[in-house]
């Protein structure tokens, strides 16, 4: 039985959402992506490969937040069947104060041959600022 493209996205997200580092990156093609377009100052602009992808999970594992859920989660297939948007609203936890944490995303993924070849994560940066903000005390985004 093939798995479409639905399917793998779902499983990524999931990966995600549960810090299963290994079968997110194992989700991701050898040469796959992940970039976020709108970030923070300081946060990476993209990753490439799964080493790459593997560090970066590991060191954010430990870090700023811990995702609970997502909710209301809607996946979009288009005409290409290799891209699928997904719109969702994370729900979790800043670690460090224990402050709840709200995000709205919408993702587009393009997967080819069964494994996740880029992943553009297009996040409201303003709840991850004012997290950030909450544990070094700053006010301005990138201070």
């Amino acid at each position: 039985m093939t798995v479409t493209s639905r399917e793998i996205v779902g499983q990524m997200l999931r990966a995600g959402r549960e810090l299963d580092i290994e079968t997110f990156v194992g989700l991701m093609a050898p040469d796959g992506y992940i970039e976020w377009p709108y970030r923070p100052s300081g946060a990476p602009a993209r990753l490439r490969g799964r080493t790459e992808i593997h560090r970066h999970l590991t060191e954010a594992a430990k870090a700023l937040i811990r995702f609970d859920e997502y909710r209301n989660v809607v996946m979009h297939e288009t005409t290409d069947p290799e891209v699928i948007i997904v719109e969702y609203e994370a729900h979790g936890t800043v670690v460090p104060t224990g402050a709840p944490f709200h995000q709205t995303v919408i993702a587009v993924f393009r997967v080819q041959n069964g494994q996740i070849l880029s992943y553009r994560d297009y996040i409201n940066p303003l709840p991850l600022m004012e997290a950030l903000a909450s544990i070094t005390g700053t006010t301005q985004a990138g201070s």
